[in-house]
């Protein structure tokens, strides 16, 4: 069973560092090393978990709004989402993606919205959140160091 937890460094460090994408993935998300290395004080990691085995990754950003415009105040933004590459392909993103609104509602209860932005050249991912509730915004953003991204919101 899937679930999400906030990730815990004595727990589950050892376990993050291990987690890896496709090559072709690289371009969009980085290394969990380059993740690490520049999170940001309004970033918490979390982990995805299959029963107990971390097998992906993902960061709420609490500040996200501030760093982007398109944003509502009240949001976070989700960034770095990714399952590692020995799980991918069993549905274990999508799963974990429908489970944001509720551990967002619990953990963040004055959020009103969870905004990420995709990469134009990743519909894999841009299909799972649609998948998951997700909305195109049908607005881009342009910043992105791969590309134009789809700017995408789900209400809670």
């Amino acid at each position: 069973m899937i679930n999400i937890q906030r990730m815990e460094s004595q727990r589950h460090l050892k376990y993050v560092e291990r987690l890896k994408v496709e090559s072709e993935q690289l371009k969009f998300v980085g290394t969990i090393e380059e993740i690490l290395s520049g999170l940001e004080l309004e970033c918490e990691p979390h982990v995805i978990l299959n029963e107990n085995e971390v097998v992906g990754f993902f960061l709420l950003d609490l500040g996200f709004a501030k760093r982007y415009g398109f944003a509502e105040s009240d949001c976070v933004g989700l960034r770095a989402f990714f399952i590692d590459h020995r799980h991918q392909g069993k549905r274990y993103g999508t799963k974990s993606v429908e489970q944001l609104r509720h551990h967002v509602k619990k953990y963040y209860p004055k959020t009103s919205s969870i905004y990420l932005t995709v990469n134009c050249k990743n519909p894999i991912a841009k299909s799972c959140y649609l998948k998951a509730g997700f909305e195109d915004t049908a607005e881009l953003y342009l910043g992105g160091a791969a590309g134009p991204q789809h700017i995408m919101r789900l209400m809670i």
